[in-house]
């Protein structure tokens, strides 16, 4: 048995190749153990304090820490081995990299835990509008800088020259600056968005046909929630280059109905229902007390009564406009008024054979 162990691979004893297994299993049990302890214990304690923020600090830190210390066992493991100076320096380099990965996972899950769950309620908690639209793009900003330094460092420790990549980049200045021409007028015009305040989270707004309830901002791009519910992104460009409708900035939504009663509905009748529309109007929650409601004009099969009724901010306009639609069927037909629908009278003359 003595002499299997002594046996060389690459290098290395099976006693070493052993060894250096069973540092990397005991690694990964301990990183089990650890994560159970943080899990049932630790979060239970932090937990019951009256501060949120141990809460965030340990649930984000939990996983990237593990991992570092997964990542220092395997290193360990490794550098028990007699390894080539190609090898070690390769395996050294690695390890480094993925460090720094690691160190930048918990950097960035860190700060955008806090500016969702720690910094994102006191902001709402604020009266105007601007923080609340700056702090998605300051937390968006945060972590593309934090993973560009990562990769920036990670290049640097694994032998490459940064200083001469961006040199490189450059010889080749213009035809970035072309490429990127689109981009920095987004940029510019997520910048003009924020500073004008066309719009805000939350409005309605129409914009190149598009109508739809805004969710997200970014410097780059908007997104809307369209009435059909599916997502459109649209380059921020565009709101400095053609016209925006803010919906929700009306006072409130304008209804109008064309309504056709039959031509044998009497005049008294044609009053009885302009009442009846003003009087649907000021009994409903969702309309505000000015309304239209007039003869309008004599159509081809129908009285036509113009009916025109507005729903006030913030209401719901489909719960608006499916209440005043059956209010005023009921009412209509409790009165014995008709609707008109397409006719034609056909007149056939006998022609006489001689």
């Amino acid at each position: 048995m003595g002499d299997f162990f002594e046996k060389t691979f690459y290098g290395n004893t099976v006693a070493d190749w052993s060894i250096a297994l069973l540092i990397i299993v005991g690694t990964f049990i301990f990183a089990k153990v650890l994560y159970w302890i943080s899990g049932n214990i630790v979060k239970k304690f932090t937990a019951k304090t009256k501060s949120k923020l141990d809460d965030i600090i340990i649930d984000q830190i939990e996983e990237p820490v593990i991992l570092a210390l997964v990542l220092a066992g395997i290193r360990f493991a490794v550098s028990y081995l007699n390894l080539s100076e190609e090898v070690s320096g390769f395996t050294d380099k690695a390890f480094y990299v993925a460090f720094i990965f690691d160190v930048s996972w918990l950097a960035v899950r860190l700060t955008d835990s806090l500016i969702v769950d720690y910094l994102t309620p006191l902001v709402k908690r604020t009266k105007g509008n601007l923080d609340d639209q700056l702090l998605p793009v300051i937390r968006k900003s945060l972590k593309a800088v934090i993973w560009i330094l990562a990769i920036v460092v990670a290049l640097n420790n694994a032998g490459y020259d940064v200083g001469a990549l961006l040199a490189g980049l450059g010889l080749g200045g213009l035809a970035f600056a072309m490429a990127a021409k689109d981009s920095v007028a987004n940029l510019f015009g997520g910048v003009t968005v924020f500073v004008d305040k066309p719009f805000k989270i939350g409005d309605r707004i129409l914009i190149d046909g598009y109508d739809g309830t805004v969710f997200d901002m970014g410097l780059r791009t908007t997104k809307l929630k369209t009435l059909a519910g599916r997502t459109v992104t649209i380059p921020n460009k565009n709101f400095t280059e053609t016209y925006i409708e803010n919906i929700s900035s009306e006072p409130s939504r304008k209804v109008s109905l064309l309504l056709g009663l039959t031509y044998d509905t009497s005049p008294d009748d044609i009053l009885k229902a302009v009442g009846i529309l003003k009087d649907v109007n000021g009994k409903s929650s969702y309309t505000d007390d000015n309304c239209v409601a007039i003869f309008e004009s004599f159509g081809d099969f129908s009285l036509n009564i113009r009916y025109i009724y507005y729903i006030k901010k913030g209401e719901d306009i489909w719960s608006a406009m499916h209440e005043m639609n059956m209010s005023i069927l009921s009412r209509f037909n409790e009165s014995g008024l008709e609707f008109a629908f397409p006719t034609q009278t056909i007149f056939t003359q006998e022609i006489k054979q001689s």
